[in-house]
């Protein structure tokens, strides 16, 4: 019986002594969204989109967006190459999900967008340049899933 816990006391022991990385607590993990989104508004806003996230870990994942809202709003836009910066993460999963937003814009043919969003604990910073009209004010939701 003792020869059969020597060898499972002797592999414990070796995992005690192995290095183990620090645990990331939350918000270490620098993520950020690429993506393209086009959309339309009138009173009702209405956008879809793709992007990737990628974190400094390594982690990547396709995601799709969408993004919806309502408010004194007119208009045609497209982002492409859009950028957007994610804090408060410590895994990727949690950039997933439905984010509050607000936002004020303003441009013909093109224009220029810079908008942060909230989920929780974890916020959201875009910012783009695309083409289209726009005008207005709108409030709504932007959704990202995994694809």
């Amino acid at each position: 019986m003792l020869s059969r816990l020597l060898p499972s006391a002797a592999l414990c022991g070796l995992l005690a002594l192995a290095p183990v990385p620090d645990a990331q607590a939350a918000g270490d993990v620098d993520c950020k969204l690429h993506f393209n989104l086009s959309g339309w508004s009138a009173f009702y806003k209405t956008a879809k989109g793709t992007g990737t996230i990628r974190c400094d870990n390594g982690a990547s994942l396709p995601v799709r967006i969408s993004a919806k809202g309502g408010g004194v709003t007119f208009g045609k836009s497209k982002i492409e190459d859009g950028v957007g910066e994610f804090s408060g993460v410590a895994n990727i999963r949690e950039t997933l999900g439905t984010y509050a937003a607000a936002e004020a814009h303003a441009g013909a043919v093109k224009s220029s967008k810079a908008q942060v969003m909230t989920k929780g604990e974890v916020s959201l910073a875009l910012a783009g340049t695309g083409k289209g009209w726009d005008l207005g004010v709108a409030f709504g939701n932007f959704v990202i899933e995994a694809r």
